[in-house]
């Protein structure tokens, strides 16, 4: 049932647990994420980039020794939470070059997923899952 008294009338942002503050944004960064507002008091920052798109980075996470094993991902007992963030660019090709130029291991894709999307998946280096997708038009047959 939609709620009469309210509406969600956009997405705002997605916040990050990370170990390493310097190390987090230095990776963040480099996918044009730079800092917006410093939020001290909850240990914290927002970021931004030049398309609105805003991640809350949360300073506050124990190091993860494997650096590589989420435990919403890949653990055997599925738990609840949130997986993955995704977000939108303008070239799958394009990201790609990107994450082989910067050393960023691609964990799974590039791979089509329904009609009209290409998506990659990347870690951040805690492990934090983030998904790239490329919106294409479907194949019309004739």
């Amino acid at each position: 049932m939609m709620s009469k008294l309210f509406k969600v009338l956009s997405y705002e942002h997605v916040g990050i647990r990370v170990s390493d503050r310097s190390e987090a944004l230095r990776f963040y960064a480099g996918l044009g994420m730079n800092i917006e507002t410093e939020l001290p008091e909850h240990d914290a920052a927002e970021l931004i980039n030049d398309y609105s798109v805003t991640l809350n980075l949360i300073f506050n996470a124990e190091p993860n020794p494997s650096r590589t094993f989420n435990v919403l991902q890949d653990s055997q007992v599925k738990l609840p939470g949130i997986t993955h963030v995704a977000f939108v660019v303008d070239s799958m090709n394009h990201f790609v070059m990107f994450c082989h130029e910067s050393s960023i291991t691609i964990t799974e894709g590039p791979m089509k997923i329904g009609p009209n999307r290409i998506a990659c998946f990347i870690r951040d280096p805690d492990g934090n899952v983030l998904e790239f997708n490329e919106y294409i038009e479907p194949i019309v047959s004739i």
